[in-house]
């Protein structure tokens, strides 16, 4: 058994995320911790709500209230909405934690202490209507490398390039929309990131076997242009960690807090203290300090591409300057872009179909299906309503929800509600018991992987194996010549449905819950490559038939959620 310790990268606290969001980070980091515990491993897997920063300031002035008890409240709901979708998490955090705020000081006074922090006088946007600097997130304007006409000051959501604020041509309030600003000199903290290129360049080059698009990311801000830039880590903002150098007072800091993009990464450790604290589990310096235990964890990031820069240089850059045996990543999962029916989806525009308006028209398992069977891994994918209806009705309805269906009614026609006995294999379960297993070995290697969408088609192909076993071997037609090798037919395809649901489970855990209960079994036991797992329900075991596990999406729902969420939320 190994230990694995799993986070997804932190949603912001500002509204309910997109399906693009979901299947970015949250839900294929839950799939793999599920297959990991499915496999007997030990697994914390870690998440939050990123609740600094401009747009928690935004998001809370715009709804009227206080911004501590709008991310209190907010926090509350993307912890329904992921209960909702049945993420796994051992303990989902707030980066506004006490936890966070102290451990986010400790890491900047070792930082400074290190050399690795400077003072910089800097000139800053300020302005003059609203009467305050305006942070990166307060000021939108055009990319000046793509032109994209709501470019935000620290980065552009439609080309991902990291931008300063004066970068924006045609600048303006993000909170009033003046553009009645001007230049002042202000004083901020620096990260000299760029002091740590050559060790974050040799420990990059030594994660031989991460994905491509990780790779190439961290590649391209460490040599491009003039090669990684020094960053300021300090914003003039009310609602955030406040400036200290550890316990001590900073000199000239007072009223500023720590960028947001310093102290959200940091709560992946100190997510995992609030799960101590909350009485879910011990030791948690166990899963983050090497000299602690943490030498023989394996940690999984996972995140989507715009993420990859924060998580390979400027994270990175926090533990090691620090000087303490903080664990660092091992892989980094990354993806591409979720597009919307020829379009973006978009939080900041509303646009595209939002967590908790799926699960208002379709339970956690269809939407689960679809997006890890079209995980953006190489390239960009998008969603359509066609092909949504197409995957559910095929692949859930008509291979697994069918298969479970009409096994267990033909089984309770001829042979009651029990596991039948009597009839001997033949040549035909030899053949499927082997393809089977090799089918299994290659879903095993593809999970190990994290290859999500080659996983995903291993798993329908062992749906598939088993519906065309049981189409050739015609229980309901040898049962008229041979009711005992028909009743070992029927056998072979019960337990087919319980090693599809142990299978199953990691990517539609409500299906796979719903089969075992109405086989009464509780073992979940990862079927291994022989000829065992076909055999786990003996002759004689009690089983109901099912609800329908999967019901088909018409054409006329088809059309009515298309045009619903044709335009832009409110």
């Amino acid at each position: 058994m190994a230990r694995h310790l799993i986070t997804s990268a932190i949603p912001y606290i500002n509204g309910i995320k997109h399906l693009g969001n979901l299947v970015g980070s949250q839900l294929p980091a839950d799939l793999y911790a599920r297959y990991l515990r499915g496999r007997g491993h030990e697994v914390l897997f870690l998440c939050a709500t990123d609740e600094h920063g401009t747009p928690a300031e935004l998001a809370a002035a715009k709804a009227g209230k206080p911004v501590d008890v709008f991310c209190a409240e907010m926090h509350g709901v993307q912890a329904g909405i992921a209960k909702g979708f049945r993420l796994s998490f051992d303990h989902f955090g707030r980066s506004s934690s006490a936890q966070n705020r102290l451990l986010t000081q400790h890491f900047a006074g070792r930082l400074a202490d290190a050399g690795l922090i400077e003072e910089v006088s800097e000139k800053q946007v300020f302005s003059i209507t609203d009467n305050r600097f305006l942070p990166d997130r307060y000021i939108e304007g055009t990319c000046p490398n793509c032109g994209y006409e709501k470019a935000r000051g620290d980065q552009c959501e439609n080309c991902t390039k990291q931008l300063d604020p004066t970068d924006l041509i045609n600048p303006r309030s993000a909170i009033s929309g003046s553009t009645d600003l001007e230049v002042r000199e202000t004083k901020h903290l620096y990260l000299r990131q760029s002091a740590m290129r050559q060790q974050l360049t040799d420990w990059i080059d030594s994660k031989t076997d991460w994905p491509i698009l990780t790779t190439s990311i961290a590649k391209k801000w460490l040599n491009d242009g003039d090669g990684l830039q020094d960053r300021g880590i300090t914003r003039d903002l009310f609602w955030g960690v406040p400036v200290k150098r550890g316990t001590e007072e900073w000199p000239g800091m007072e009223g500023k807090v720590f960028y947001v993009w310093f102290d959200a990464p940091i709560e992946y450790i100190a997510c995992a203290q609030e799960w101590q604290d909350a009485g879910k589990g011990t030791d948690w310096e166990r899963w983050w300090r090497t000299d602690k235990g943490a030498a023989d964890v394996r940690y999984t990031q996972f995140m989507g591409k715009d993420n990859v820069p924060f998580h390979t240089l400027s994270f990175p850059v926090t533990i090691l300057g620090s000087g303490e045996p903080w664990k660092l990543v091992d892989y980094i999962k990354s993806f591409n872009y979720l597009n919307y029916d020829g379009g973006q989806f978009s939080t900041s525009q509303g646009r595209g179909v939002f967590m908790d308006q799926a699960l208002s028209i379709l339970p956690p398992d269809y939407w689960r299906w679809w997006l890890l069977s079209h995980a953006p891994e190489s390239a960009d994918s998008e969603f359509t309503w066609e092909n949504f209806q197409t995957s559910v009705n095929k692949d859930l309805a008509d291979v697994l929800g069918n298969f479970v269906s009409r096994v267990t009614k033909f089984c309770r026609s001829k042979y009651g509600e029990a596991v039948p006995e009597g009839g001997e294999w033949s040549n035909r379960e030899d053949a499927l018991s082997i393809e089977l297993a090799a089918r299994i070995g290659s879903y095993q290697a593809n999970m190990d992987a994290i290859e999500v969408r080659k996983a995903a088609a291993d798993l329908r192909a062992i749906w598939v194996a088993g519906n065309e076993y049981i189409q050739s071997a015609g229980p309901w037609t040898t049962f008229k010549t041979d009711p005992a090798k028909a009743a070992m037919q029927t056998r072979i395809g019960l337990n087919l449905a319980r090693i599809f649901a142990v299978l199953s489970r990691p990517f539609i855990p409500d299906a796979a819950l719903e089969i075992m209960a109405a086989l009464k079994s509780e073992d979940w036991t990862w079927p291994d490559t022989d000829t065992s797992f076909l055999e786990s329900l003996p002759a004689g075991h009690a089983f109901t038939v099912p609800e329908v596990t999967f019901r088909k999406i018409t054409d006329d729902e088809r059309a009515d959620w298309q045009q619903r969420f044709a335009g832009v939320r409110t």
